[in-house]
């Protein structure tokens, strides 16, 4: 990019002194939300065995603390959902239940930081109601997942099927 700069600087000075302080501006605006992602890294990195606790809150007994961890996950997930898969497959390994791994990929169409662009066209009853469905719909979506994966299995489906959405 300084190179890019450096061509455009000997073409327009003044091209160049504007592109580099919208660049400027642009970093001073997204720096706290990647200093917030670092922070939160770090802490993730510190805190041991954090895989293995997510496992165990959205293991086959994990009950409505289970299926919380999954949608508010779900919700505040943001990024790529290719970045999510190997911690994904990595929990789902250690026993996530696949009721919870649906839950989360469908509650993360919940952006938070599209809702007051929502709020301001839709209004907010309209959010509001859009996003309780969705969380709605993920706790359906998660239950008839599960149900259908552990169709024609005997034991997992006796299992399962116990008490509507916790086993």
């Amino acid at each position: 990019m300084c190179v890019a700069y450096g061509l455009v600087a000997i073409v327009d000075i003044n091209y160049a002194q504007k592109g580099v302080s919208t660049f400027i501006g642009m970093v001073k605006t997204l720096l706290p939300a990647l200093l917030l992602v670092f922070l939160l890294l770090i802490l993730f990195n510190l805190i041991q065995n954090i895989q293995s606790r997510l496992a165990g809150v959205t293991g086959a007994g994990s009950g409505i603390k289970g299926w919380w961890v999954a949608i508010v996950g779900g919700v505040l997930s943001h990024g790529p959902i290719y970045a999510w898969y190997p911690l994904l497959g990595e929990l789902r390994s250690q026993g996530m239940r696949p009721a919870l791994l649906a839950a989360f990929l469908y509650a993360r169409s919940i952006k938070l930081p599209f809702l007051p662009v929502m709020v301001h066209y839709f209004g907010l009853a309209y959010t509001v109601v859009f996003s309780l469905y969705i969380v709605l719909f993920s706790l359906f979506n998660g239950w008839l997942t599960e149900r259908l994966l552990y169709i024609g299995k005997t034991d997992d489906a006796k299992n399962v099927s116990k008490g509507g959405l916790t086993p």
